[in-house]
């Protein structure tokens, strides 16, 4: 499946169906991270039962520390 991922086109492997299964792909299931899914927010609770769709246009927001 095609999606939009941060502005670029990504092909997804076949396993990754749902924002959790994209999350761990992206090795991001651990972090804060805003989703964002054709301008809609995804809560987190929705992680796991939020499907993707193909053409659908992602956005990640993960916060990165500093000092």
């Amino acid at each position: 499946m095609k999606i939009e991922l941060n502005g670029k086109v990504h092909e997804l492997p076949e396993h990754v169906k749902t924002t959790a299964q994209l999350l761990a792909f992206l090795e991001l299931q651990n972090r804060i991270v805003i989703v964002e899914i054709n301008q809609d927010i995804v809560l987190k609770d929705r992680y796991e039962s939020h499907q993707l769709n193909t053409g659908d246009k992602v956005e990640l927001i993960h916060f990165v520390g500093g000092g």
